[in-house]
């Protein structure tokens, strides 16, 4: 894996230099080429010839541990004596058998975890993502199955709207997974992605652990520990922030403190929002892992913050007219954890999460609070029966307090709520006919304590080993609680429901990969009520026409995915294009039609090249979507129309000039392209009888990053790029 080579930093020129060499081999004397050898925690290192063999200088001095990894492999890591004097090593690596050899499930799921299992996106490929800006769902969003909405930022899903994708923490639900945003400006991630060792994005047929989620999973793991004590400073164009990581044995602590305030920056560039104040924010998280005893472990994570902003908007058809909006946002969440191994073959793990969600907006004659409370309490059990049936089941409460306030001048207060307690129980079992063919058959069943119903909802997955391939087949019926914003009018709504059927087929070889994937996602019971073509409710005032679940629709496609960090040296790229044909009839659709937020076509490209001679690494990222359709009430027929196609180009560069401290810029929309996400119009037709619209544009052509990180620790090498 080359790629990983940028993250090790070059000692200086003017110290000894010391000659590593030597071969790396299989258990059977087979040269391993591909195979990563570096110094631990710096620049210095190599990767194994056609024949095993590698060859380096480092000026480093002293004892240090080399670390030798290679996928399908057990990490190595050997201490050697640096001492000027040439090193010849032979090195014998032992093959991952159980990973390796065994077929795994695929279907709808891009999975990383540790070194030595198949890992296609890591915590490191979300930071270091050109135009990601180090956001998960912006990194996400290059992968296949995924849409391009600019004006909103989340993860929108083989024809799934923003809210129908879940984010887990440690298989801990989060109820509200990113923060507040302005009118068609893109909302950010609340988790940064350095914070998990392992990351799994399910595009569908997800495990029947996971519910309240009707078109995808974003399940993250948090980190078991940090080994090395630390202190982080990064300067920022946009703020600050400092953190301290504190290492003792069996156990760590974190916190960070970030300021983050964009009016200075806005006030430089010219910006499509009328803006009275831009964001700020201040965001305090902090996290705690201890084991207990020899195989147990406790982790606890803790995030608070509180972002502001305002401004004017204008009402499409008179821009002398505009209204204020002052919205102030206020967030809580907790997460404990606790898993215990009682032997090799049963473990079982438990946890709580809290949930605290605050939206006060001011508007020019209103205002509209809302809360929402959430907790969530899991229990489960994994055993291995043999190396052929493994088990897997538990029970879980997911708990919501919703409550909202509107307040007009004319009209007085009206206070709409809603509790909803949902129980579940899962139930999963994984079966290997053999190490070429595995079943995995589940069932999740639900009971809403609102409605006092019950809902069943089985899945199952299957993979067979096809050559150096595999392909797999996946079915799967899902439920989500509708939208608070109906849902707080109207709570008699009941969970809208999908079905998903996946075949897919991928191959991993010679750290390349190849992924294709068809699907069908049939979706029923989706909310439904009448309103205007075209329109759809306004602001924050309560909604009281009739809602019903009487809606239904379908999405189809295919996506094909490529990754490649073999063949050009010091280079990770990989190529993501997907295919959607999708209608819905749902909200105040008069018909079945293509939902404004789906595009037929989505293409992306991301280059990563490592220049270790200059300790830099440099980020491309180009993206395609086709033109989305959106209602012109202008022209005959519903969501006829479509817009311009979407296209960005952004770049990234990260300099190290020593070993703990780190410079880092980064431009989105390099070429300043004017992307069009859609058109707002007028409630009634002017003089002309015609609709007077406006674009929905980006905030500004492009947003610019530049920053100063800086890390104090006794420990040479370690650095902040992984978390950039």
């Amino acid at each position: 894996m080359k790629r990983m080579i940028f993250l090790l930093l070059m000692t200086s020129a003017v110290q000894a230099q010391t000659l590593v060499s030597g071969r790396v081999t299989d258990t059977q004397g087979e040269p391993l080429p591909g195979a990563n050898v570096v110094v631990k925690g710096l620049y210095d290192g190599s990767s194994t010839d056609l024949n095993g063999e590698f060859q380096f200088s480092t000026g480093e001095q002293g004892t240090h541990s080399l670390t030798i990894s290679l996928v399908g492999y057990q990490t190595l890591e050997r201490v050697v004596e640096l001492t000027g004097a040439p090193l010849n090593l032979f090195i014998e690596l032992r093959e991952a058998i159980n990973e390796l050899e065994a077929v795994v499930i695929s279907a709808g799921a891009f999975t990383a975890s540790d070194e030595n299992r198949r890992t296609m996106f890591k915590a490191l490929d979300i930071a270091t993502t050109a135009g990601a800006t180090a956001d998960i769902a912006g990194a996400l969003n290059t992968l296949p199955g995924t849409q391009k909405v600019g004006e909103n930022g989340r993860l929108f899903v083989r024809g799934g709207d923003g809210n129908e994708a879940r984010t887990f923490i440690d298989g801990l639900v989060v109820l509200d997974a990113y923060g507040p945003a302005a009118p068609n400006t893109p909302s950010r991630g609340r988790f940064l992605p350095f914070m998990f060792k392992g990351t799994s994005f399910s595009t569908g047929g997800y495990s029947a652990e996971y519910g309240q989620a009707l078109s995808s999973v974003l399940a993250l793991d948090s980190k078991d520990e940090d080994i090395h004590t630390r202190t982080d400073i990064g300067l920022l164009s946009v703020g600050a922030d400092v953190a301290h990581t504190q290492a003792w044995k069996d156990g760590s602590w974190a916190g960070k403190l970030q300021y983050t305030n964009l009016r200075p920056y806005m006030g430089l560039i010219n910006q499509e929002i009328d803006w009275i104040t831009p964001p700020a924010s201040l965001e305090l998280s902090s996290a705690f892992r201890q084991k207990v005893g020899d195989r147990g472990l406790v982790k606890f994570y803790g995030n608070a913050n509180r972002n502001h902003f305002s401004l004017y908007q204008a009402i499409v058809g008179d821009d002398a007219s505009r209204q204020s909006l002052d919205l102030t946002n206020t967030y809580r969440y907790g997460n404990a954890s606790y898993r215990q191994a009682f032997d090799r073959d049963l473990f079982w793990r438990t946890g709580v999460s809290f949930n605290y969600n605050e939206n006060r907006n001011e508007l020019s004659r209103s205002t509209f609070r809302e809360r929402e409370t959430g907790v969530h309490i899991k229990s489960a059990v994994e055993k291995s029966f043999s190396d052929r049936v493994e088990l897997k089941g538990g029970v879980e409460l997911i708990y919501r307090d919703y409550r909202a306030v509107w307040k007009d001048e004319s009209a007085g207060s009206i206070t709409q709520s809603f509790v909803e307690p949902l129980w579940a129980f899962f139930a999963e079992a994984d079966v290997y006919a053999n190490k070429k063919f595995v079943t995995r058959a589940g069932i999740r069943a639900e009971y809403d304590a609102h409605h006092q119903r019950t809902g069943i909802d089985p899945r199952v997955s299957m993979a067979y080993k096809i050559g150096e391939g595999q392909a797999s087949l996946a079915y799967g019926r899902f439920r989500q609680s509708a939208n608070n914003v109906w849902l707080r009018s109207h709570p008699q709504l009941t969970t809208e429901k999908a079905e998903h059927f996946i075949l897919n087929y991928q191959m991993i070889k010679n750290n390349r990969t190849f992924r294709s994937e068809v699907y069908y996602k049939n979706y029923f019971d989706l909310v439904t009520f009448q309103f205007p073509v075209g329109q759809l409710p306004m602001g924050f005032a309560p909604f009281t026409q009739p809602v019903f679940n009487t809606g239904h629709g379908f999405a189809k496609g295919f996506e094909l995915f490529w990754r490649d960090n073999q063949t050009f040296s010091k280079t990770d790229y990989w190529i993501s294009y997907s295919y959607l044909d999708t209608k819905r009839r749902y909200l105040n659709y008069p018909e079945a039609a293509a939902p404004g937020f789906a595009s037929r076509h989505n293409f992306s490209v991301v280059y990563k090249y490592f220049i270790t001679s200059l300790k830099s690494q440099l980020g491309l990222t180009y993206s395609f979507a086709s033109g989305r359709p959106y209602h012109n009430p202008n022209e005959t027929g519903f969501q006829t129309s479509r817009t311009p196609s979407y296209q960005d180009l952004s770049a990234n560069i990260s300099y190290l000039p020593t070993s703990q401290i780190i410079l880092h810029f980064s431009c989105t929309n390099l070429l300043g392209r004017d992307n069009i996400f859609g058109y707002q119009y007028a409630d009634t037709p002017g003089a002309d009888g015609q609709y007077a619209s406006r674009p929905v544009r980006q905030a500004a052509p492009r947003f610019l990053f530049l920053g100063v990180f800086i890390t104090l620790s006794k420990v040479k090498g370690v650095n902040q790029l992984p978390s950039l």
